[in-house]
């Protein structure tokens, strides 16, 4: 139970270090994502303004509808280019990519590389 613990604090502790350096603007919102489990999130934001411009998750109806409705890397990939779709939609170019603390590795990776290849600028 300790090391689980461990894990969680030291990607909480990554995370608020990311945080301190990274701002989504306007111009370049942030692209957040966030993995649990059962489920991924991804979120751009504008951290001027407070505004969420883009969102995609695991739990949207147009990811439930595919064959790689699961989070896990094939899922990873098709929410990434799902989202990084609904961005262009939102008129968003290039983005501050916020890891959220998880190692750029696997589902997160994923991510990455789906959305650089739908268009989007990191």
């Amino acid at each position: 139970m300790k090391k689980v613990n461990k894990r969680i604090e030291s990607r909480v502790r990554r995370h608020l270090r990311i945080r301190r350096k990274i701002r989504g603007t306007a111009d370049r919102p942030r692209m957040s994502v966030c993995c649990t489990g059962k489920h991924i999130y991804i979120q751009f934001i504008d951290d001027v303004a407070g505004r969420t411009l883009a969102s995609a998750s695991t739990l949207s109806a147009e990811f439930k509808s595919g064959d790689a409705n699961k989070a896990n890397l094939p899922g990873a990939a098709r929410l990434g280019k799902i989202a990084a779709e609904r961005a262009l939609k939102a008129d968003v170019k290039t983005v501050v990519f916020d890891r959220g603390g998880f190692p750029y590795h696997g589902r997160v990776r994923a991510i990455g590389d789906a959305a650089r290849e739908c268009g989007l600028e990191f």
